[in-house]
């Protein structure tokens, strides 16, 4: 309690500091620079994402001066410049900018990794756990998955007034199947996941993890030098929960496709080896737990709010919503109530609406990344060691200058023939090195979701433009509501 009093303090303490010292980093660099990122938030009622699009809009330079607590940092609006930063230069801005502490076990995942070489190897390591051989191989995870949350949805009239609430619930409870498998035979609802309060913890919007995170992004090294934890209290469950898993599947051998199977797997071969780099990591159920965890700090609030955006949009466009309607009870068929992976890859207009969702509101509003050794961005902008850039999604995405009337739903945009054209300036799952590993997956859980609840249901039609949260880093608009209703499908 002490620490988080200090680190509370030391906030304070460098806001005053900040507010009577102004920092002319960037205006010493003849570049426009504009208020603190940070301290626009602290009295603003928007998302940090919607501050990023309205300074987007408002200057008309491939890049804007800022900083974020005592980081000088650059919004970045040129494709070229966020093309080298996601890809081209990816060796000058690999990191994050988050320091944790060594002893925080379940930060030391992929997403939060700062050492190029580690990083590298534990992705190497799991990556096979999202290969489209394996999806296909635990489609019945999901699918199962997805029959639990409509049975859910139709026997609990309750629960369709809280929709952002049994989406989560199915996001966490695929996470949770695809770690530890599904056992087809059994009766019991994936939707009672034994992750399920955790998850919902972990979503809760704690003052104290608040001010955690708020300082293991804009102070690392005060993070680090006061030995704070982000996850600390989730330790003791998730690795046990993680072990007592492994060891049952040591015990009773089964094929199961699942994130265990490739723990066992790596467990089995011993240390992993980059030779290369020389870079040598023993698989310890700790580590491994740490990135299973990843999946569900990375995974289970996006996909939902996801998903809860497409059915906002459907809600608000009948005409998609009933040519959607058309292609999944074609799929279906007139007596068919199971899906198979090939069903799912025929939806290919489902496919587009969600690409489409994903553009107008994209879960993640903007990125950031700290370069790590003195460059120059395409644009011919110097950039120094310590320095973070941001990429404003959101605003990106809504730019007429690559998306046509950018605030209207048009699914169409993304048939296949367009897709290739939209790298860089399409960014639901970043781009480039660092790009989201489990996309493929989260694309499958939004596609089998909606079949099965657009199978069932479908939505009352209204105009409703969701008002995005105050929030850091997300675009969310978990209390937004739309009306569920019991389709009737029996055959004329």
């Amino acid at each position: 309690m002490l620490s988080e009093i200090l680190v509370a303090l030391c906030v304070v303490l460098f806001v005053i500091w900040y507010k009577t010292n102004k920092n002319n980093y960037w205006k010493k660099r003849n570049i426009l620079q504009i208020e603190d990122l940070n301290w626009i938030f602290m009295f603003s009622r928007s998302s940090l994402a919607e501050i990023c699009k309205n300074i987007y809009d408002k200057y008309d330079t491939p890049y804007i001066g800022t900083s974020m607590g005592s980081t000088p940092t650059l919004i970045l609006k040129n494709i070229e410049d966020i093309k080298a930063v996601l890809a081209d230069d990816f060796s000058s801005f690999y990191s994050r900018g988050m320091q944790p502490h060594p002893n925080d076990i379940l930060a030391d995942n992929i997403l939060f990794m700062n050492n190029l070489n580690r990083w590298k190897l534990i992705r190497h390591s799991i990556a096979p756990a999202f290969t489209s051989f394996r999806l296909k191989q635990m489609f019945y995870i999901l699918e199962k998955c997805a029959r639990d949350l409509v049975e859910v949805v139709e026997d609990n009239k309750h629960a369709r007034k809280k929709p952002f609430s049994f989406l989560y619930t199915y996001t966490t409870a695929s996470i949770g199947a695809s770690i530890i498998g599904v056992d087809i035979q059994a009766k019991n609802s994936e939707m009672d996941s034994p992750f399920l309060d955790m998850s919902w913890e972990l979503l809760k919007p704690s003052l104290k993890t608040k001010i955690r995170i708020f300082i293991a992004n804009k102070f690392p090294k005060l993070f680090k030098a006061l030995k704070l934890k982000i996850f600390g209290e989730h330790e003791k469950f998730f690795i046990s929960m993680l072990k007592s898993f492994m060891e049952n599947r040591r015990r009773h051998f089964r094929i199961t496709h699942d994130f265990v199977e490739i723990c066992l797997q790596l467990q089995y071969k011993g240390m992993m080896q980059d030779f290369f780099t020389t870079c040598e990591i023993t698989p310890t159920t700790e580590r491994l737990a740490a990135q299973a965890f990843a999946f569900f700090i990375a995974g289970a609030d996006t996909t939902a709010n996801a998903l809860h955006f497409t059915l906002i949009e459907l809600s608000n466009n009948k005409h998609i919503l009933e040519k959607l309607h058309e292609e999944i009870d074609g799929v279906f068929g007139t007596y068919k109530e199971e899906l198979s992976y090939n069903d799912i890859e025929k939806l290919e207009y489902l496919d587009m609406i969600i690409s489409e969702s994903l553009r107008m509101n994209p879960p993640i509003g903007f990125i950031q990344r700290i370069c790590t050794k003195d460059t120059v961005l395409p644009s011919n902008v110097a950039i120094e060691e310590g320095t973070a850039v941001v990429i404003p999604i959101f605003a990106i995405h809504r730019d007429d200058k690559y998306f046509s009337v950018p605030d209207l739903f048009e699914p169409e945009r993304f048939c296949k023939d367009s897709i290739s054209e939209m790298k860089y300036m399409y960014l639901p799952f970043s781009e480039g090195n660092r790009n989201c590993i489990g996309l493929e997956m989260a694309r499958l859980t939004m596609k089998v979701g909606l079949a099965w609840l657009l199978r069932r249901f479908t939505l009352a039609e209204q105009m409703y433009k969701p008002k995005f949260e105050r929030h850091a880093f997300a675009l969310r608009a978990s209390k937004a509501y739309y009306k569920l209703i019991v389709r009737d499908l029996c055959p004329e």
